[in-house]
């Protein structure tokens, strides 16, 4: 397997990296992901610019539903809705002159934790992502769970009945995700979801992040009846802080989880990069 780029389109910041068949990143830049503009544009330029160093395909994680069927992006809730036309795999094998791969972000995290992160082996995981929305990949018998379209799009399950018939944030995404701790951050006079948690200690901020810990809960309770893993992997921008959330988790799972199973709940071991170095060794249909 040759050398990749690896492009990591998320909702809030775009990483691109070259990287090795053995999963190390060799070069790597990041640009904030400009939602503003009617197309991807700003992105491709700056891919461009690393084309030549890549002497395989072009492996792009995207932050929604991907047909791969068609290699084209389905349903990206995060990304204006304009550029869903544009993340095409035809096209941008067209402008780029490299053959181009697109895949849900979160299944290319969960290729790169299985393969040389915290997932090691396990042959039953899923990935989860905390970030500016919620995502998940699954690894069954060590290989990754899609069928024409990617699948576990968990972020869009509703875990709050009754919110949800009021027409208020209802969904795993809506009311776990890095941007609803933000937007529980600032009802409560921080500035951002960091703030909060920094604040931790005060009365309003502990409320505030329990009522957060429980959505969390509630989802990744979810997802363990859903896909029975021996092992969930939590990253993105808030599954990555650590204690404050995996302790919590664990605990959940451990009382309330699926009977007689022993799930480990585990911190993703490659950071930003797990989408990265997925993307370095992923096959369609395989880990």
């Amino acid at each position: 397997m040759s050398v990749r780029l690896s492009i990591d389109l998320g909702g809030t910041q775009t990483r691109i990296a070259l990287v090795s068949p053995d999963g190390a990143v060799l070069r790597r830049t990041q640009l904030p992901t400009p939602t503003a503009d009617p197309t991807p544009e700003r992105i491709i330029d700056a891919i461009r610019e690393w084309v030549g160093e890549s002497v395989g395909p072009i492996v792009f994680g995207v932050p929604g539903r991907v047909d791969h069927m068609h290699n084209r992006v389905d349903h990206a809730p995060n990304l204006p809705e304009t550029w869903r036309a544009e993340l095409d795999g035809a096209k941008l094998s067209a402008v780029l002159g490299r053959a181009c791969l697109l895949v849900n972000d979160a299944d290319l995290a969960a290729v790169g934790e299985h393969r040389y992160g915290a997932g090691r082996g396990s042959s039953a995981m899923v990935y989860l992502t905390l970030s500016t929305g919620v995502g998940a990949g699954v690894i069954v018998n060590n290989t990754l769970l899609v069928s024409r379209w990617s699948l576990a799009e968990v972020g869009h399950m509703v875990i709050d009945l009754s919110a949800h018939v009021r027409g208020e944030p209802a969904t795993f995404e809506q009311l776990a995700s890095g941007t609803a701790l933000n937007r529980r951050a600032k009802a409560i006079g921080y500035d951002s979801g960091k703030a909060l948690l920094a604040g931790l200690g005060s009365e309003a901020a502990d409320r505030a992040w329990a009522d957060h810990l429980s959505a969390v809960c509630v989802g990744v309770r979810n997802v363990a009846f859903a896909f029975s893993p021996d092992r969930i992997v939590i990253g993105g921008g808030l599954g990555l802080i650590g204690a404050p959330l995996l302790k919590p988790v664990q605990a959940d799972i451990n009382a309330h989880g699926p009977p007689r199973m022993s799930i480990q709940i585990a911190t993703a071991a490659l950071g930003d990069d797990a989408g990265l170095i997925g993307g370095a060794v992923y096959r369609a249909g395989a880990s």
